[in-house]
């Protein structure tokens, strides 16, 4: 099969999503999203939506689960606030064509 003529709903077939019991990804300060990041540039850049804003509590919230591990939410972070790594061997993304 030709990867190039799949759509994106095609391609998730070949992505498996083992998910750890321990998170991956951190904020280093928590409040620092609340109090200093108007944009939340984290909530928008990711492609699985693992970063959400609860308004409610003023806290950005993390979905370690759903992470794909592609690193966008690193650079799109503008107070370099994200503490992010992979997960431990066995858990994770895995890719398979």
């Amino acid at each position: 099969m030709d990867s190039r003529n799949l759509n994106l709903r095609d391609m998730v077939q070949f992505v498996t999503i083992v998910p750890d019991s321990q998170t991956h990804i951190y904020l280093k300060e928590p409040n620092l999203c609340a109090d200093k990041c108007d944009l939340k540039p984290c909530t928008y850049i990711c492609p699985s939506h693992v970063y959400y804003f609860d308004d409610d509590n003023q806290q950005t919230l993390i979905d370690y689960k759903r992470c794909i591990e592609c690193g966008a939410c690193i650079y799109a972070c503008p107070l370099e606030n994200i503490d992010w790594h992979f997960p431990r061997p066995g858990y994770g993304i895995f890719y398979k064509y």
